[in-house]
């Protein structure tokens, strides 16, 4: 069989599934190991490398790295790899003077920054320490683009929010808030080498039914709702609230229109509850509210009497998939009246680019959105670049903070002249970890511990302030014992065949029975995953990690270790006699580089 190629750091970065499932492919192993040595300012500044924003994310994040624990396959609960995240926040000392600076002479470049949401916070990031000067615009008077407006701040404090955004604002950039742009053709004109926009998807999808033009008066977009609640336009809502929507924009307007004196909330969706688009966290914190979430149907009417709205009417539906796995919607034949005085409209969102004129040479694409280099964020005019939810569509603020990293790179070599897809390359290094016989230098018991809760204030309490943090954050002794649980999966089971004797000793060891020493099969082209089935002592489960497979030993035969259930617990490298197997931490010189 072929050998593995371990050349490059590809094959270890995704065994580290927290760190690759994390689009800005945050070190969630080291910084974890930093909480568990208390040092919290340490661990906040390796977060910040990567995210950018680890008290905002500590709090809010779509937490795509946890699904990915391998801690799921010793517990049922991943590692709570995103309140960690909050717990360097909240425990560092002061960073400031750890904060690069842009140099006191420039590189004579320009960069235009149009929105100052978390993808163009990141490129000032990116590009201020490096010499460039940055002109940031956003209509509004302060920046965070969608931090501040739409995420209320009962899961998001502004103290939080204004502290990570001035760590960018004060390295130096030119900030221009309450500046709308409102032409692209224009600015083109100006005396920018690059422009970056990171406008997000502003415009909230209107539901335009039956009754809409009577009731419209009291029927909102959802996000627009909670920008006037941010900006302190409107501090109150009425009795009854209807919210339609499943996603966790919807579980926003809820929690915040109960805050604002709504005493009958309820969020009806078409989808079953499991189906719905919010995050499982944000469904129990609205259910613990005392939000009535109604599931299975579908608006059809704005109810309006005497002038004024009644309530919206719904079919209740059963929802199947069809044969080409489609999912259709039949009415049951019932339907609801809900009345209510309010109607919060939080079905989607969608990229807004009435100020981008359509004959300058910018192409979109059939849903309005920029034509651009998946790889760069380039678009086609060569100086224009996009990320965010302006790239792509809504998605997620770690999701426009990896934009953010791959455009800076992008207008960095934009601007030196060099080509944008040649995108740099980082280096790797594997770091023995062995202190002694049975020693390491890192922690690595598997205990089988439950996740921990993060502390709330009490529900009833919660509802009664816009402003007051529900969650608590761990305290110390939560932490350390969350941190606990992290199972170190960038120290990685490291194999050298020259020095193995094929005593099996590891292969008894194992827990997880995931070493294997087979005989070699002659077919270097089909796939492993079909060469191997019944083969080896537990077949993969999944194909969402390789195998780590080695060259020919001594006898003719090959180590294969599947690296989707090894837990990386080293008892192989301390029964080897030989030291053939060793754990090496992997260390990327470059991770902003490693984001495709």
């Amino acid at each position: 069989m072929k050998k593995t190629d371990v050349s490059n750091y590809d094959h270890y970065l995704k065994v580290v599934d927290c760190q690759q499932a994390c689009p800005a492919h945050t070190p969630v192993p080291e910084y974890i190991r930093l909480i568990a040595d208390k040092r919290y300012s340490d661990a906040y500044m390796l977060n910040w490398h990567s995210n950018v924003f680890p008290g905002v994310l500590g709090r809010v994040c779509d937490r795509p790295c946890e699904p990915a624990c391998r801690r799921g396959r010793v517990e049922e609960e991943p590692v709570a790899i995103c309140r960690l995240k909050r717990v360097t926040a909240d425990f560092k000392d002061d960073i400031t003077d750890r904060l690069p600076k842009a140099p006191e002479e420039g590189n004579g470049k320009r960069i235009a920054l149009i929105g100052a949401g978390p993808a163009s916070l990141t490129v000032a990031r990116d590009l201020l320490p490096l010499g460039y000067h940055i002109s940031l615009f956003d209509r509004d008077q302060r920046g965070g683009g969608m931090m501040r407006s739409q995420i209320p701040a009962f899961r998001l404090p502004e103290t939080v929010l204004d502290e990570e955004i001035d760590y960018i604002l004060n390295m130096g950039v030119e900030s221009h808030f309450g500046s709308a742009i409102t032409s692209m053709h224009k600015l083109l004109k100006e005396n920018y080498d690059a422009i970056f926009v990171g406008t997000g998807a502003p415009k909230g999808r209107a539901l335009n039914l039956p009754g809409y033009e009577a009731a419209k008066q009291q029927i909102s977009i959802g996000i627009d709702w909670l920008a006037n609640v941010s900006f302190g336009h409107n501090d109150k809502a009425p009795k009854r609230v209807v919210v339609l929507g499943g996603g966790n924009t919807a579980m926003d307007c809820c929690r915040t229109a109960k805050r604002l004196g709504a005493e009958d909330v309820k969020v009806i969706v078409r989808s079953s509850y499991a189906a719905m688009k919010a995050s499982p966290w944000e469904k129990e914190d609205a259910k613990a509210e005392d939000i009535d979430i109604i599931v299975n149907h579908t608006p059809t009417e704005f109810v309006v009497e005497k002038g004024k709205l009644k309530g919206v009417m719904f079919d209740e539906v059963e929802s199947f998939y069809d044969r080409g796995g489609n999912r259709v919607l039949k009415n049951t034949g019932k339907t609801l009246l809900a009345e209510c005085d309010l109607v919060l409209v939080a079905i989607g969102q969608d990229t807004s680019f009435v100020w981008i004129e359509r004959d300058i040479g910018l192409d979109f694409n059939d849903w309005d959105q920029p034509c651009l280099n998946e790889t760069t964020l380039q678009s086609s005019i060569d100086k224009v670049f996009f990320g965010g939810d302006a790239a792509y569509g809504p998605e997620n603020i770690i999701t426009a903070v990896a934009h953010g990293h791959k455009a800076a790179i992008s207008i960095d070599l934009f601007c030196q002249g060099k080509e944008p897809t040649q995108r740099p390359k980082s280096d790797f290094n594997l770091i023995s970890q062995k202190m002694g016989m049975h020693e390491w230098s890192y922690t690595n018991i598997i205990d089988h511990d439950e996740r921990n809760l993060v502390p709330h204030i009490s529900w009833q309490e919660a509802v009664k302030k816009l402003a007051t943090e529900v969650e608590l954050g761990f305290d110390e002794q939560l932490a350390l014992e969350e941190a606990g649980r992290c199972l170190n999966c960038d120290v990685h089971t490291i194999f050298t065949e020259s020095t193995c004797i094929e005593c099996s000793a590891c292969e008894d060891i194992c827990p997880t029975d995931c070493i294997n020493f087979i005989g070699d099969i002659k077919d270097n082209i089909t796939p492993p995953q079909q060469l191997l089935k019944g083969k080896l002592k537990v077949d993969k489960a999944t194909d969402e990690q390789d195998y780590l497979i080695s060259d020919n030993l001594n006898t003719g035969n090959i180590m294969v270790k599947d690296e989707d259930m090894c837990l990386h617990c080293g008892l192989c490298a301390e029964r080897c006699p030989t030291g053939a197997w060793d754990m090496q931490k992997l260390t990327l010189s470059n991770i902003e580089a490693t984001i495709k």
